[in-house]
């Protein structure tokens, strides 16, 4: 999947994750794909919860070695 914008929130705890998300989401135009790396455990429920409260689409969430990616589609 072709991505249009990457953000590193490692070691970032919440709400930062989100918030850097949210602010990078609102600079794209709709349909634009967004790639973010997180190692906060928690993100995973966040990042869920944000899609769903946003209505940016959550595409897919993986997981290696205690580092999450997270594709985000720009509504």
């Amino acid at each position: 999947m072709e991505v249009d914008r990457e953000l590193d929130v490692k070691g970032l705890n919440c709400p930062l994750p989100i918030l850097r998300t949210k602010k990078a989401l609102s600079e794209m135009v709709s349909g634009q794909v967004l790639r973010v790396v997180a190692t906060d455990a928690h993100a995973v429920k966040d990042f869920r919860a944000f899609a769903k409260q946003t209505g940016n689409e959550l595409l897919n969430v993986t997981e290696l070695d205690a580092v999450f990616e997270f594709l985000f589609k720009r509504k």
